[in-house]
């Protein structure tokens, strides 16, 4: 006879499974490892060490996981809908330039603390009017997000390299990027914050960005489970037809999402532009869009588990750039191979030990409920 299955405890859907996704990841990366002829234990010892072994690391392990969170919560505000935003790489790229045009424009004539208020609501509207109109298309015309999500990362692609060689590019310079901004259109590093525990991050472009993700955060947990415009978007996701019953309007709520979820990822191009960089240059997205979606999953598309998951991702970044510095066996097609594993486990194949898991929690709440039943019942 089959065991019911049992909803499970939030400590067990949110922090034990994907932990076992996650060691079973790393297992199977350890086993890639030793067929190279590497120790897997030096390779985790250095991956860990190059990460939060010193200052320098922990700030580029943060700056890489600015840039997982942003992303990471743009896939989970759609994800809540019912919608699978795929975009995201291309809403960050044409959204650096709602980033460099401010930059560009005013640092000779106002403030940095002036400017980046500008710049964040340029990301945002830039990579939220990207986002529209896949949403639109969706919601208008049948057409399947995903299909023009990936569409539009493509024309973003081309758009980008088009405006960065013929518009942006500097008279006489052979590089495809903007000028260098200005001290003014620069985000000042977190340094300060760093040195009260203690940690100098050296040339790590740590900056501001990492606290603008950080309450973008907490307002999507506001947003999504504390207004009501956050409990259409979960209806939605949950039954359509249950929400349409209760007059929400599905067009309205697929082109609103997919916009907050294009201004979130939009929103991650001030980290690599403003904070690090400090000009706009071909491809400073660098996969983040894609990074974001396995974010989402192993975060089970909220906040909190998010920004844990965010710095994972940044640890890989940072620690598998040290690990292929110490062990030469070690490529970086190594490298990506470790987070291409990662990636799977927390994503693809996210439920593949929930059946199990399930399975034996009802069965544990099962025979607890059986030993206290009174005698002869």
């Amino acid at each position: 006879m089959s065991v019911p299955y049992a909803k499970l405890p939030a400590w067990v859907d949110y922090g034990l499974i994907p932990l076992i996704n996650l060691a079973v990841a790393f297992l199977v990366a350890g086993l890639v490892v030793l067929a190279v002829g590497e120790s897997p234990l030096r390779a985790a010892s250095l991956l860990i060490e190059g990460a939060f072994g010193y200052g320098e690391g922990i700030g580029f392990t943060l700056y890489y996981a600015t840039n997982f969170i942003f992303t990471g919560l743009a896939v989970a505000v759609a994800f809540h809908c019912g919608l699978f935003n795929i975009g995201g790489e291309g809403q960050a790229y044409v959204a650096g330039l709602g980033v460099a045009l401010p930059c560009l424009w005013f640092d000779a004539y106002l403030p940095w603390y002036v400017i980046f208020p500008i710049a964040i609501l340029g990301s945002a509207m830039v990579g939220a009017a990207w986002a529209l109109i896949p949403g639109w298309l969706q919601a208008r015309r049948g057409s399947h997000v995903v299909i023009t999500t990936i569409m539009f990362n493509f024309i973003a692609s081309s758009l980008m390299v088009y405006v960065l060689v013929d518009v942006l590019k500097p008279a006489g310079s052979m590089a495809p990027q903007t000028r260098t901004f200005a001290e003014n259109g620069q985000l000042p590093r977190l340094d300060w914050l760093m040195s009260w525990f203690g940690l100098d991050i050296g040339g790590a472009p740590f900056n501001l960005s990492f606290l603008l993700a950080l309450v973008a955060a907490f307002l999507v947990w506001v947003l999504i489970w504390r207004t009501k415009l956050g409990y259409e978007i979960r209806t939605m996701g949950f039954s359509p037809k249950a929400a349409r019953y209760a007059g929400v309007s599905e067009s309205r709520i697929i082109i609103i999402t997919m916009m907050l979820s294009g201004a979130l990822a939009g929103m991650m191009a001030l980290n690599p532009i403003m904070g690090d960089q400090h000009s706009m240059q071909l491809d400073f997205v660098g996969g983040a869009g894609f990074v974001g979606i396995a974010v989402a999953l192993m975060g089970r598309s909220h906040p909190v588990g998010i920004v844990p998951a965010g710095i994972l991702f940044g640890m890989l970044y940072q620690g598998g750039a040290e690990i292929s510095f110490e062990m030469p066996q070690i490529s970086r097609d190594m490298i990506t191979i470790i987070q291409g594993l990662v990636i799977l486990f927390a994503g693809a194949l996210e439920n593949m030990f929930r059946p199990a898991i399930t399975a034996f929690f009802a069965t544990m709440t099962t025979a607890r409920a059986g030993k206290t039943l009174p005698a002869g019942e």
